[in-house]
């Protein structure tokens, strides 16, 4: 039976493409209803879009697989945002306020667009966290109402290259895709897998990725700090193939004795590890490729990307997603770095989830993402039904998808919801700004009345006229 009503969201990972459809329960659980992937080796690096054509061709196969599934058109998409090019840049706007004025919403708005105008070479602005802003010389979370001659507002602006927003959003236009909405995918994941306790008091968040590690940091429930790491678990695999081995031996060899932790006493000299039937090798030397390198991760997202004021303030401890979060003693080794024991791994989201889909269901933190960007969605992504038997009398032989009406949401430009803007809702955004400077400089400047320029005009004219009508005398005198 076909499906009527669903939401459809795309990831677009280091290693695959991941398509999943749903729907949202009363009780506020997730109907996952298929779950399609491609291979995305040969398009996508590092989580960055690098070959348009086959990133499309990948897009058409998923919503093709999909279609079939749901036996329904599929009329738009969720699309989450990730891999290397994410990061965060912190910035601050400042406005000057005649004495007396009382903060209100307008002058707000006003500082949050003025930082979203941003220009950054190269870079486009995805989102902006509002960290907290300055009034006086007190910080404020919400400063509507207190009466100031001066407010600074701190941002955390979330940006991508220029070269990737623009190549994904063609790789969409060329498998003629529509997107419903395009979300920041960290900023998903963790709304789908941190508890608002981690989010206040303060936490790590760890995404484990085939080729990036993302690492977000969040505290009183703002997003703090955002950074996408070009290592991942791909790299201890071929790290493993210096061992003379094939990557896909060496990808088993890791998921089944991978440890990222190892006392020095649990090894033994002469241990050794089946390759295939005829060769071994050497226990020892596994462990050391494997735990160095989880070492070096590890070391780069607690040393290179933790800000130096939020490391004493984790009081929510680290939690670990992804697949990498899948490696025995993956909690020993953080410990032993960062000094941390209030480690959790998130293996699926908050919400509960129904599937028969075996990925979904094995929990290992494969899927959050995902289905993250699904708990998003909220705008019905189903077209018309597909018909079983074409009609003789249908010229292309399909039934033509029917248009949902999509309406028009307010952006909240408080929450840190991760929610990026369209290339047109850009261009409307920055044609109103070009414009609203055009009518400002238009604008007459008239004398301020009873002013000292205004004195000064009439005292000249005055002046003329005094000796004009003296002269008019003289001239009848004589």
């Amino acid at each position: 039976m076909a499906a009527k009503e669903f939401i459809v969201a795309i990831e677009l990972g280091s290693s695959k493409i991941t398509g999943i459809a749903g729907r949202k329960n009363m009780d506020g659980s997730l109907q996952v209803l298929a779950v399609v992937k491609e291979d995305a080796t040969s398009c996508i690096r590092k989580g960055v879009v690098y070959n348009i054509d086959k990133t499309s061709a990948c897009l058409v196969n998923i919503i093709k697989k999909m279609k079939s599934l749901l036996k329904s058109e599929i009329s738009q998409v969720y699309v989450g945002v990730g891999g290397q090019s994410i990061r965060s840049i912190r910035n601050s706007s400042v406005k000057t306020l005649p004495e007396g004025t009382i903060i209100s919403t307008d002058i707000v708005n006003e500082l949050m667009d003025n930082n979203r105008c941003t220009q950054y070479p190269d870079l486009e602005i995805l989102d902006a966290a509002t960290q907290e802003f300055k009034v006086g010389t007190l910080y404020q979370i919400e400063p509507v109402g207190v009466q100031s001659d001066k407010i600074e507002g701190n941002f955390l602006n979330i940006v991508c290259r220029k070269a990737f927003y623009r190549s994904l959003n063609k790789c969409f236009e060329k498998a003629n895709i529509m997107i419903a909405e395009m979300y920041i995918a960290p900023i998903a994941l963790a709304h789908s897998v941190l508890t608002d306790d981690e989010r206040r008091c303060g936490c790590l968040l760890v995404d484990l990725g085939a080729d990036t590690t993302t690492v977000s940091v969040y505290y009183k429930k703002i997003l703090r700090h955002l950074a996408v790491i070009p290592i991942g678990g791909n790299s201890i695999t071929k790290d493993i193939t210096s061992l003379q081995m094939e990557e896909n031996e060496a990808e088993e060899m890791k998921v089944k004795y991978g440890t990222a932790f190892i006392e020095d006493t649990e090894i033994e000299t002469e241990e050794t590890l089946p390759v295939n039937a005829e060769r071994s090798v050497s226990a020892k030397a596994f462990n050391e490729l494997v735990e160095s390198r989880v070492n070096e991760i590890i070391h780069n997202v607690w040393l290179g990307q933790v800000p130096l004021e939020y490391k004493d303030k984790l009081m929510g401890g680290i939690i670990l997603t992804g697949g990498g979060s899948k490696m025995k003693e993956i909690k020993k080794a953080f410990t032993a770095i960062t000094d941390i024991h209030k480690i959790r791994i998130a293996g699926t989201v908050n919400t509960k989830v129904f599937s028969t889909d075996k990925d979904i269901n094995a929990n290992d933190g494969t899927m959050c993402t995902a289905l993250g960007l699904l708990a998003k969605g909220d705008i019905n992504c189903a077209g018309s039904v597909i018909k079983p038997t074409p009609d003789l009398f249908d010229i292309d032989r399909r039934t033509n998808s029917t248009v949902v009406d999509v309406p028009t949401k307010k952006i909240n430009t408080l929450d840190d919801g991760g929610r990026v803007e369209s290339p047109e809702e850009k261009r409307i955004r920055d044609e109103k700004r070009i414009q609203d400077k055009k009518v400002i400089q238009e604008e007459p400047k008239d004398p301020p009345k009873g002013g000292w320029f205004s004195r000064g005009i009439k005292f000249v004219q005055d002046f003329a006229t005094r000796i004009i009508s003296a002269e008019n005398e003289d001239y009848t005198n004589h």
